[in-house]
């Protein structure tokens, strides 16, 4: 039987109805610190910050940045800012400094919260964001306040719990499902990375879309691993907000670690896995694997397909299950799983979820004829309301939107992607678009062109891979480490270039594009050994 609810309006409601049914169970533990906190004392930090927030002269529709590791503020910060009718902005706490200037321009953002391992980079990019709006010709923004966790106050900043120091009055949650909850920077179907809109009706949406898959991804009987990250949409609605949701345990793992984390599972009796699937190919090299996941029932994986023949020798070493969904930031996330198949067919990442419907349309926008492939287009209500600022390329007004993946559906409805239509490569489970580290490597001087692809990787899914030509006074004796150098300096590491080719030209179409396809059979034969 499926519970009966009333459909909540803002996703803090998840926790306001997890402390009043069970105000005393442990919702979330770190795994470092050892700290946990219940139901009921989240709910109340979740408030503190609330009134912290209104102190500070925030209020509804202002931006606040997340910019920390997995940890319990992460999540106070989340649903405080959301419950306080304001915008949350997660973003990858190892992104370079130009990057979260760019974020911080882009968004509006007016706080930000850091921890010891952000805060430099935040400092940073806070103090060189009005010089460098300037130099794009904008009016300079004012500079965000920052909100420190766990370290050293500079003037004009505050602590944390500075910010929690007083708990207020309840407030009420925003009743509009509409309002935008948060925004979450991804590549989208083109160019450079653009925030999605996600409201709190999309998140809130595919939360209960998971909960109908039956068997249920996660119950409130489960302890479930936290070591997907929560600026992910993976790791902070897929995850997170389930876990509100069942009332489940969450324990969160600030990074992941082979051992350490078959370790944890172990200690914590964990017993449902969301990772992504490099996490695989990691845990295969472990000796004794197949005596570590005692107490997990159930593994999940997202982010990028999963190679069959890995994920077989995995169950087959150790007799867990594991299943597999498609999903996107603009979903919100999660639009099939292996769970909703008929028959689990390890090549296809499921069938849609419960309230999400899938279609396939051909080049002339027509339904393919039989089994042949056809651009993914999806409808549901987790969609996103489209990208920042001003809901551009959203879902059509019958509600679909082209997701530029390629795909077809079995007779079972079952989902096997095929190909992408965008030039989106995937390192880790994280979008890395070409043309934005085409751009920071064309920002050298000595670079006359730049084309990057992704090419295969055992351990990582995908690479980057980078072909530059140099100006012809361009120092092409070193300019391999300069342009190294200079990604280091502007992207996160999971963007940069993990091999650099210099090259004396790049081959072109008739038209003038550059011929990625041929750079990729290169990337194959040099693979194969076929070249020095």
């Amino acid at each position: 039987m499926c519970e009966t609810r009333t459909m909540d309006s803002n996703v803090a409601e998840l926790l306001s109805r997890a402390a009043t049914q069970e105000p005393d169970k442990t919702v979330l533990s770190e795994a470092t610190t050892g700290r946990t906190i219940t139901c009921s004392a989240l709910d109340d930090l979740v408030q503190r910050v609330v009134q912290g927030l209104s102190d500070a002269g925030m209020v509804a529709g202002y931006r606040v940045m997340i910019a920390t590791g997995n940890r319990i503020e992460f999540v106070a910060a989340y649903l405080g800012a959301l419950r306080a009718g304001m915008v949350v902005v997660p973003v990858n706490p190892r992104s370079a400094t130009g990057e979260l200037i760019r974020m911080l321009a882009d968004s509006g953002t007016r706080m930000v919260i850091a921890d010891p391992g952000t805060i430099s980079s935040v400092r940073e990019a806070a103090g060189g964001l009005g010089e460098a709006m300037e130099a794009a010709g904008y009016e300079p923004a004012a500079r965000p306040r920052i909100v420190t966790v766990g370290t050293t106050l500079s003037p004009g900043e505050r602590s944390w719990d500075q910010l929690i120091a007083t708990r207020g009055r309840p407030v009420p949650s925003r009743v509009d499902p509409e309002s935008l909850a948060v925004l979450l920077y991804t590549s989208g179907t083109s160019g450079r990375p653009r925030a999605a809109m996600l409201s709190h009706r999309a998140l809130l949406a595919n939360v209960e879309q998971v909960a109908q898959v039956d068997p249920p991804m996660i119950t409130g009987r489960d302890v479930v691993l936290g070591v997907l990250p929560l600026f992910h949409v993976y790791g902070l609605n897929a995850v997170l907000g389930q876990v509100l949701r069942q009332k489940s345990r969450l324990v969160l793992v600030d990074g992941f670690d082979p051992e350490g984390s078959l370790d944890l599972i172990e200690d914590e009796a964990i017993s449902v896995v969301p990772v992504a699937p490099p996490v695989f190919a990691y845990w295969m090299q472990v000796p004794g694997l197949e005596d570590r996941l005692g107490p997990v029932r159930l593994v999940l994986s997202g982010s990028a397909p999963l190679d069959p023949d890995l994920t077989a020798s995995f169950t087959a070493r150790t007799h867990v299950e594991v299943h597999q969904g498609y999903g996107l930031t603009e979903a919100a996330p999660v639009v099939t799983s292996t769970l909703c198949s008929k028959v689990v067919n390890p090549r296809s990442v499921g069938a849609a979820l419960p309230g999400i419907e899938i279609r396939l349309v051909d080049e002339d926008g027509r339904a393919p004829k039989d089994e042949d492939g056809g651009e993914i287009h999806l409808r549901g209500d987790n969609l996103f309301s489209g990208y920042w600022p001003d809901g551009a390329d959203g879902p059509d007004a019958d509600g679909w939107w082209p997701t530029g993946d390629v795909g077809y559906l079995d007779a079972d409805g079952d989902l096997y992607l095929v190909d992408r239509l965008k030039e989106l490569v995937i390192v880790s489970g994280f979008n890395v678009y070409p043309s934005e580290v085409e751009d920071v490597i064309a920002e050298l001087p000595d670079v006359d062109e730049a084309a990057v692809i992704g090419v295969e990787d055992p351990m990582t899914g995908e690479a980057v891979v980078a072909y530059v030509k140099s100006t012809p006074a361009g120092a092409s004796d070193n300019l391999e480490d300069v342009v190294r150098r200079h990604c280091q300096d502007r992207l996160a590491r999971f963007k940069q270039p993990s091999v650099i080719h210099v090259v004396d030209k790049l081959p072109y179409t008739p038209t003038g594009k550059v011929q990625k396809g041929r750079l990729r059979a290169t990337e194959r034969r040099r693979t194969l050994g076929l070249l020095e």
